[in-house]
């Protein structure tokens, strides 16, 4: 049996923590490991139990931003998710520029945030695709531009699972769609972050979305 993805929890409104805990521990192949409150809470538990994922909010006492780099500096593996109500631009840079893993509003249901902590988990990043747009503002300038014209140059596949990626879609998603094995998207993936020169999923369909407004 495939060990459970073990999952923190930091969040300051009890109640909201209490419904991820029990919603994800419904869930085959989640194992809750701890719960917090605070940036010190965070802190602790990276440097003490090393979750798998840890989903911190931003908005708590100490902060959830700057728990990022306090959290790394004693755990450097660590994966990070936000689960934030923030649709804030520079929110989502700063979370990503400091080393979160994952970035996703509150309004999220249950699976499709086990699905988020799967990718996460598995060492790919993840926007919710709404925030997308807005990350892409905040970093649009000749270099993103530039790059627009390179989805010319991917195969039609590659095309396919490059504009289901920037749906919102995961590896397992796509590969149900297109009919295709988990690990041959992986690959198609790692083709189009190649081609593209972006180093992550969020960045290569911030790419497809340039080259339609240019």
């Amino acid at each position: 049996m495939v060990t459970g993805i073990r999952v923190a929890v930091v969040d300051d409104h009890p109640l909201f923590r209490e419904g991820v805990t029990r919603s994800l521990s419904e869930i085959d192949g989640f194992e809750i490991v701890a719960e917090g409150s605070s940036k010190d809470d965070a802190v602790r538990i990276a440097g003490s139990l090393g979750p798998d994922v840890m989903l911190m909010d931003i908005s708590m006492p100490g902060g959830g931003l700057e728990a990022i780099p306090a959290i790394l500096d004693i755990a450097p593996s660590q994966k990070i998710i936000m689960l934030t109500v923030s649709e804030d631009g520079d929110d989502v840079t700063v979370a990503l520029d400091r080393g979160a893993t994952g970035y996703v509003l509150k309004g999220v249901g249950a699976t499709a945030l086990a699905d988020v902590i799967r990718t996460v988990a598995a060492g790919e990043r993840y926007v919710a695709p709404t925030l997308s747009a807005k990350l892409l503002s905040s970093r649009n300038g000749p270099a993103a531009s530039g790059k627009s014209g390179l989805v010319a140059s991917l195969t039609p596949r590659e095309k396919e699972v490059l504009h289901l990626v920037a749906a919102g879609m995961s590896n397992k998603h796509v590969a149900i769609e297109l009919d295709l094995q988990e690990k041959t998207v992986k690959h198609h993936m790692t083709q189009i972050m190649t081609k593209l020169g972006v180093a992550n999923r969020t960045e290569a369909a911030m790419v497809l979305r340039d080259s339609r407004e240019a």
